[in-house]
C-alpha cells in the first residue's frame, strides 16, 4: 500500500492514493443509501441519546439515521467527495451530523467516546481492536459486510481478504457482548432470507 502522504502543517493527513479510488466510486454514484439493514433491523436497541459515529461512511446512510434518531453524530472517512455530499445531504434534511474528512489508518480512534459505533461494508481487520477502545463502556458496535459463501456474485468485492470468513465476526468481536448476529450462507431457500453478508450487535460490558 502506498505511503500515506505529509500534508502542510493543519491539514488532515491522508493515503491520497487510496483517497483517489474512493473519491471515483462516489462521484459515480447518484442516491443517499438507506442505514444498514442491521441498524434498521435493530434499531431498538439504540439509547435516546448520546454520541455515535459512523467509519467509512461513504454518502452516509447510517450517520443520516441515527441523527435522525436524536443522537449526536460524527461521520468519517478518507473521501473529501462522499464527506461534502453527506455535508450537503445533512442540511438538506436539517440533520445534526458532523462529517469529517479522515484516514484511521494514519490516526488512530479516540478511546471510550462512543454510545454507538456502525460499521456497514467496510473491512479493515487491524482497526477492529481500535472499534472496541472507542466505545463506552455500555456502548453498542452495529457491523454488517460481505461475506465469502456469496448467493450473488456480483455483490462485495472481488478480493476475498475484504470478505469475512464463517462466524469470523464472533471471534473479532469476541471481547464484546452479542446481542444479536445473522449469517445465512447458502441454507435454505436462497432466494429468500439475508445473504451474501453477515451482521452483528454487540455491547461493551466493560
Amino acid at each position: 500500500m502506498p505511503e500515506p502522504s505529509h500534508p502542510p502543517s493543519g491539514a488532515v493527513p491522508v493515503n491520497r492514493a487510496v483517497q483517489d479510488v474512493w473519491n471515483a466510486r462516489h462521484r459515480q454514484r447518484d442516491a443517499i443509501p438507506h442505514a444498514a439493514l442491521v441498524l434498521q433491523e435493530n434499531a431498538h436497541l439504540l439509547p435516546r441519546q448520546g454520541h455515535a459515529l459512523e467509519v467509512a461512511c461513504g454518502l452516509g446512510g447510517n450517520a443520516l439515521f441515527l441523527a435522525a434518531r436524536g443522537l449526536e453524530t460524527l461521520a468519517w472517512d478518507i473521501s473529501d467527495v462522499a464527506i461534502s455530499r453527506l455535508q450537503q445531504e445533512a442540511r438538506q434534511r436539517q440533520l445534526p451530523v458532523t462529517a469529517q474528512l479522515r484516514d484511521l489508518s494514519v490516526e488512530p480512534m479516540p478511546e471510550a467516546q462512543f454510545d454507538v459505533l456502525v460499521v456497514s461494508r467496510f473491512l479493515d481487520r487491524g482497526m477492529m481492536p481500535g472499534m472496541i477502545q472507542a466505545l463506552r463502556p455500555g456502548g453498542l458496535l452495529f457491523y454488517q459486510t460481505f461475506t465469502r459463501i456469496k448467493v450473488d456474485a456480483a455483490m462485495g468485492p472481488d478480493n476475498p481478504e475484504y470478505r469475512l470468513d464463517v462466524g469470523e465476526l464472533l471471534v473479532l468481536f469476541g471481547a464484546l457482548q452479542i446481542l444479536h448476529y445473522r449469517e445465512e450462507g447458502r441454507v435454505g431457500d436462497l432466494q429468500k432470507g439475508f445473504r451474501n453478508e453477515a451482521m452483528l450487535v454487540g455491547k461493551k460490558v466493560t
